[in-house]
């Protein structure tokens, strides 16, 4: 069993016009409130001023006010609302202590007409009830952005396979080019040796060997730079031949796609939001026909309490035996039939039925909706991508047949060049060291050669180097997707993980809960979880369904399952309010809401309701119970009691 460390802070509240209060104020302490009095003593009004200072707008304004106020300080802390009736809705403004209240709406208000108290008498569907305050929508987003981080992650892994295989072949190409240069530098070395020992016999003036070797050089420079030129136009259409073959992929990929016209998404971002201020609606109603219903059922108890007085022991008793009971109507002040109330309580209670079923059919057709545009925009925006990368493509091979046209054209001037300069060195050799010109000219292509092998093999290691790097970074980047990994498995598991503690905790709250108050009759009462196909919308897809199993058990120990219509009135509620707590503990709204409201519990004992309230009260601050007196009587004598409000 957990345990909640209670506070210090006493709550002070000061109420005006919620419900049926005009004004009043009232102090309670941490642990056990109980709210003492009759029907229609505004007990479930200032459990409602409660929760309308916490946040909740499950809250109704006195009949005869346009405005309702509330203020709760807790320690140094101060909180406050204003309700105001403004075209027959109530709107809400100031600063409650909870930003959004609807985990504490589900699982801690549990007024009678609380949605997961009810849903196990109603046979709703337990799984969405608590499965409600998750986002599923943004999860599977996260989801999906995750998954592409972890896919780029797992290209950079592939790439680098790849580079690890391309290293070997780099390094022995390198070691090749090394050993290259070796030979060339030795033969040039030998040429060189060789024009030294000729230079010393050759008879020739300075001049003339000062403009040969100058001839010689320029020749040597400009066969250099055709060679590059050469190698940058290989390079370049290579490039081009590759921007190409990518043009007609992109192309290929965006004939393929589908045309999404922007009308068709904002059309149903427009259905989305008109269904959306649908459901919004249905929600309104809901809220205001539990309001009517609550209200009418307190009015109905009152009368019901008061008409053993109003028949005295003066008045004849063929007239106390009369069948009909007849009231004073609240709303239009003649007398009426409590069973014509009665009766229209239940309509209100069929008809807030029909307007949920309308409320989760919206939904199913939002849900549907909103996939659609996901759809929809995620095709949008890869054809934008594609229509981006195309526009690039093209600009880079326009840019790169310009680059081919100018080596092209640099190429034949070159060419032209180097051959005047090979006729200007024809013209200065003769017979007479037409030799050491061949040697000349041998030991230029070997600088020349030399030059070149030694630009390759600064290629390769700078390549070699980015390798290295890159290989360098794969421990960070597998760490990266490890975690990324993680991530992903703990929010594919998220919603897992909420319904099967939510599962657990039921059904170990109830074994203890039905043991505790003694419920001889019931073996067992717990929840499986099972995968069922369902249809949402046009499409049938696999969802948890949360299956509520009754376990009888006969005199002669003989177990069998039953239903939970056959429950007692008792059983039932406190089904739900175990319901509702397995919600408060599977969401952990204890982390964010100290405090816990419980009302109408007349169809439990009393002695149940007191053993009820001490397991309850192990998992909150505060909890608040309105009570009748006779149930407040057997419960403990140090709970705190409020009977004025």
């Amino acid at each position: 069993m957990m345990s909640i460390e209670r506070s210090k802070n006493k709550v002070q509240l000061t109420v005006e016009n919620i419900g049926g209060i005009d004004d009043t104020s009232v102090t309670f302490s941490p642990g056990v409130t109980l709210l003492v009095g009759r029907n229609a003593t505004n007990r479930t009004s200032l459990l409602q001023a409660v929760m309308a200072a916490f946040g909740s707008d499950d809250v109704s304004v006195k009949g005869d006010a346009d405005e309702a106020t509330v203020e709760m300080n807790v320690g140094d802390d101060t909180y406050h609302r204003t309700l105001k009736r403004v075209n027959g809705q109530i709107t809400a403004s100031g600063e409650p202590y909870l930003e959004d209240s609807t985990l504490a709406d589900l699982f801690a208000f549990l007024l009678e007409s609380n949605e997961a108290r009810r849903a196990v008498a109603n046979s709703d569907d337990l799984r969405e009830i608590i499965m409600r305050p998750v986002d599923t929508d943004e999860i599977q987003a996260e989801i999906e952005r995750l998954v592409q981080q972890r896919n780029e992650i797992d290209q950079e892994l592939d790439e680098i396979e790849s580079l690890k295989k391309q290293l070997p072949s780099l390094e022995e190409e390198r070691t090749s080019l090394r050993d290259r240069i070796e030979d060339v530098q030795a033969e040039l070395a030998e040429k060189e040796d060789e024009l030294d020992s000729r230079d010393a016999d050759l008879e020739q003036t300075r001049e003339e060997k000062a403009e040969l070797e100058e001839k010689l050089s320029t020749l040597r420079d400009k066969r250099s730079t055709l060679e590059n030129i050469r190698y940058d136009l290989e390079t370049e259409r290579d490039s081009l031949d590759s921007l190409r073959s990518e043009k007609q992929d992109l192309e290929s990929e965006l004939e393929e796609l589908s045309e999404t016209p922007v009308g068709e998404i904002d059309e149903l971002a427009s259905r989305i939001d008109r269904l959306r201020e649908q459901k919004q609606q249905l929600q309104s109603e809901i809220s205001e026909c539990r309001s009517v219903i609550q209200f009418n059922e307190e009015m109905i108890e009152e009368t019901d309490a008061e008409l053993p007085t109003a028949l005295g022991a003066d008045e004849p008793v063929t007239d106390q035996l009369l069948p009909e009971e007849t009231t004073t109507c609240w709303t239009c002040g003649t007398e009426v039939d409590v069973e014509q109330i009665e009766s229209t309580v239940d309509r209100l209670r069929e008809y807030s039925q029909q307007k949920r079923q309308e409320s989760n059919e919206i939904q199913n057709e939002l849900d549907d909706l909103k996939q659609k545009r996901r759809d929809l925009q995620q095709e949008q925006q890869r054809r934008d991508d594609i229509q981006q990368r195309l526009t690039t493509v093209e600009n880079e091979i326009e840019s790169t047949e310009e680059k081919i046209e100018q080596l092209t054209e640099r190429k034949e001037t070159l060419r032209t060049e180097i051959s005047e300069v090979e006729s200007e060195v024809e013209e200065l050799e003769n017979d007479s060291y037409e030799e050491i010109l061949d040697l000349h000219k041998e030991a230029n292509q070997l600088e020349y050669d030399l030059g070149k092998l030694e630009g390759n093999v600064e290629q390769i290691e700078d390549e070699i180097r980015d390798i290295e790097e890159q290989i360098g970074e794969e421990g960070d980047l597998k760490d990266d997707r490890d975690a990324l990994s993680d991530e992903i498995s703990d929010l594919r598991t998220k919603i897992d993980r909420i319904e099967q503690q939510a599962v657990d905790e039921f059904n170990e709250h109830m074994d203890t809960v039905l043991n505790l108050l003694g419920y001889d009759n019931i073996d067992r009462i717990w929840i499986e979880r099972v995968e069922r196909e369902v249809r949402e919308g046009r499409r049938k897809v696999s969802k948890s369904v949360f299956d509520l199993h009754v376990i009888r058990q006969t005199e002669n120990n003989t177990t069998y399952e039953d239903t939970i219509d056959h429950l007692s009135e008792s059983e039932r509620e406190v089904t739900g309010l175990i319901f509702a707590l397995a919600g408060y503990l599977a969401h952990e709204v204890y982390e964010t809401v100290p405090l816990m409201t419980l009302d109408s519990l007349e169809a439990i004992d009393s002695d149940r309701i007191a053993n009820l309230v001490e397991y309850l009260s192990d998992y909150n601050e505060y909890l608040l119970v309105a009570l009748l007196p006779e149930d407040a009587a057997s419960l403990d004598d140090e709970y705190e009691q409020i009977t004025e409000i």
